[in-house]
């Protein structure tokens, strides 16, 4: 009897595992729970049961399905099924086996029609921290011996000095009247610090330089950065831009800068360093036209800088706006990006998508892709530092951009959704779940 149970137990675990490998239920393990389309596009969508089932979508005026105008109708779900969009809004479509059992309910987000030039033009970045960066300590020659006064204030690198003595700070000049100040009172300086999001408030004295001869901290800081990379799109509806694709970080905390204002300027491309394996290559550019500002920044978080612009930007190699993609709409397959390997003209060049992650929240590696263009490969080894932000193109729309190249395979590197940087672009509203949202 002992056996037969076994017996019995082992085929409904083969017949289980063959039911999950089955072609039917692989289709509906990835029949998607919510379907993101652009007003005026259509989804397509399948599972490939061959059953018969009624559809109904609760705002037919919303999204209608294989192009019926009933509220409710029997349709084969071995075929595909067809969604036109009709207007912008949210609605729901159910399918049920025998018009009473309920078998998958998507949510339809249909979004207003957005279009957007994509860059890869090279541009100059200039932004400023939302208060003054530690970004280290130093000790102090005093008469009798050495210290920091940061590092016993419990100054960490990376902390932000929001406010010294209740006087908000935005630039290092200001630090050392203060400092000097308050160090000829014999009096502690009180500080509103920033760390990892929560602000607290602490004391530091300053105490006197036999060296230099005057009052120091014992704190290295900081209060800007500067770089290039590259654009990645123009949005002249909202007169916003997106660039570069990942966060700005201090090069010696390593800790991303909060914004406190910035401006991107153009930039030229002087030469490239190669990237090889091992070694990644950068380029090398400078600063055409510091008076000439192409925008402001406004946001610095996991997928780029953020901003307005008020003008399309020049040496554009698109001029019109062109749709983009959601992260669901991105396959594997033949692509492009625009960039710039020389002076200020921008150029177009092949890759391949050839990994897609499915996200169902903002994730900074969307894709991997490959560089194919030889003349690319021969002028820069593949993905170099500064390319970072360039568009991604596939099948005429705007899905991404370059990111990062991975060391030991220069031609090859990550690249992100581009809906993830129009939502952080405060163009596309977050209609999905986000735990991680920044």
């Amino acid at each position: 009897m002992a056996g037969k149970k076994k017996l019995f137990g082992l085929m409904l675990v083969f017949f289980i595992g063959l039911f999950a490998v089955s072609p039917p239920f692989q289709s509906y393990a990835s029949f998607p729970e919510t379907v993101h389309v652009f007003n005026g596009d259509n989804a397509r969508l399948s599972l490939g049961m061959p059953v018969q089932a009624n559809v109904s979508v609760k705002d037919p005026d919303i999204v209608s399905v294989n192009g019926s105008t009933e509220p409710s109708f029997r349709l084969n779900l071995k075929e595909p099924i067809t969604l036109q969009t009709l207007k912008a809004g949210q609605t729901e479509m159910k399918l049920s086996l025998f018009g009473k059992i309920p078998l998958k309910t998507v949510k339809v987000d249909v979004v207003p029609d957005l279009k957007v030039i994509p860059g890869g033009q090279t541009i100059g970045v200039k932004i400023k921290s939302k208060g003054i960066l530690v970004v280290g300590h130093h000790l102090i020659q005093t008469k009798n011996t050495k210290v920091s006064p940061g590092e016993e204030a419990k100054l960490n690198a990376g902390d932000v000095i929001l406010r010294m003595n209740a006087q908000r700070l935005n630039d290092v000049n200001k630090v050392a009247d203060i400092v000097q100040q308050a160090g000829k009172q014999n009096k502690p300086i009180e500080l509103e610090v920033l760390r990892d999001g929560q602000s607290f408030h602490t004391t530091i004295t300053p105490v006197y330089d036999e060296t230099d001869k005057a009052y120091r901290l014992g704190i290295y800081i900081r209060d800007s950065a500067a770089g290039v990379g590259t654009l990645t799109f123009y949005a002249p509806d909202q007169k916003a831009y997106g660039a570069l694709g990942h966060v700005i970080t201090d090069m010696d905390t390593q800790t991303p800068i909060i914004v406190g204002g910035g401006q991107i300027v153009h930039s030229t491309v002087t030469s490239i360093d190669k990237s090889e394996n091992g070694e990644p290559g950068e380029k090398r550019a400078v600063l055409t036209d510091d008076n000439h500002i192409l925008g402001d920044i406004r946001k610095n978080t996991d997928f780029g800088i953020f901003g307005k612009m008020y003008e399309a930007p020049e040496h554009a190699s698109v001029k019109e706006p062109i749709p983009v993609a959601f992260a669901d709409e991105v396959k594997e397959g033949p692509a492009h990006i625009y960039t710039v390997v020389n002076g200020q003209k921008v150029e177009k060049f092949d890759i391949e998508v050839v990994h897609v992650s499915k996200q169902t929240f903002p994730a900074t590696k969307g894709m991997i892709i490959k560089v194919t263009d030889p003349k690319l490969i021969e002028k820069t080894g593949g993905i170099v530092q500064g390319m970072s932000g360039s568009p991604i193109i596939q099948n005429g729309k705007l899905i991404g951009a370059v990111t990062h190249v991975f060391v030991n395979d220069p031609t090859s590197g990550y690249g992100c959704f581009i809906e993830w940087m129009l939502r952080d672009a405060d163009i596309l509203i977050n209609s999905k779940t986000n735990p991680k949202a920044s």
